[in-house]
């Protein structure tokens, strides 16, 4: 199974990468680092990505990003900035896939519990994750009808990130990271589709 990695130089992409490394033809994607770079902010680049890598089975992204500040604050260019990472950067990841995926291949995305559990200064990130986890919902069916699956895995705050992130999560128990890698696992070796696998 050949399976590109985007993002699987950070902090849950790398654990994801250490998991499957070995057993699969794994390609590494990231945006200064890796095997390959792609800056997901620019379709032009995920399309560049894709013919380099040619064909493929399956593709898992781990990367993007969006900024953490109180809403008072927040302006129309903070939610872009999310919109084109975050949001934008994966679903065009997905949709470039479409064309380069295997019969039988599957998407997954990275969304987060802020969509459903939010914090102080998270609105931005609730609203990119909120959508990250409708497009898989609306888009399934379609993804289905050619022949491959789409998921997100919606991960807590994560132990590896709880130093440097916990003070904005109040209450919040971080996940552990081998939980947050069996559910890029279960995206990608099971039959499920069109689900939002969430890690707590």
């Amino acid at each position: 199974m050949k399976i590109l990695l985007i993002g699987g130089t950070g902090t849950i992409g790398s654990k994801v990468a250490k998991r499957l490394n070995g057993d699969y033809e794994l390609i590494i994607a990231g945006s200064s680092s890796g095997d390959v770079q792609v800056d997901i902010t620019s379709p032009e680049s995920i399309q560049k990505l894709f013919e380099e890598t040619g064909p493929i089975d399956a593709v898992i992204i781990t990367a993007g990003s969006a900024p953490v500040k109180p809403l008072a604050n927040s302006t129309n260019k903070d939610f872009l900035e999310g919109v084109q990472s975050k949001m934008m950067g994966q679903i065009n990841v997905a949709l470039t896939a479409m064309n380069y995926l295997n019969e039988g291949g599957s998407v997954t995305l990275t969304s987060g519990i802020l969509s459903d559990d939010p914090i102080p200064q998270g609105t931005i990130l609730s609203t990119i994750n909120g959508a990250i986890n409708g497009f898989v919902t609306g888009a399934y069916g379609e993804f289905l009808q050619k022949g491959y699956r789409i998921n997100a895995v919606s991960p807590a705050l994560v132990e590896d990130s709880a130093d440097a992130l916990g003070d904005f999560f109040p209450g919040h128990t971080p996940a552990k990271m081998e939980h947050v890698v069996d559910g890029y696992e279960k995206s990608l070796k099971t039959l499920i589709t069109g689900q939002i696998i969430n890690i707590e």
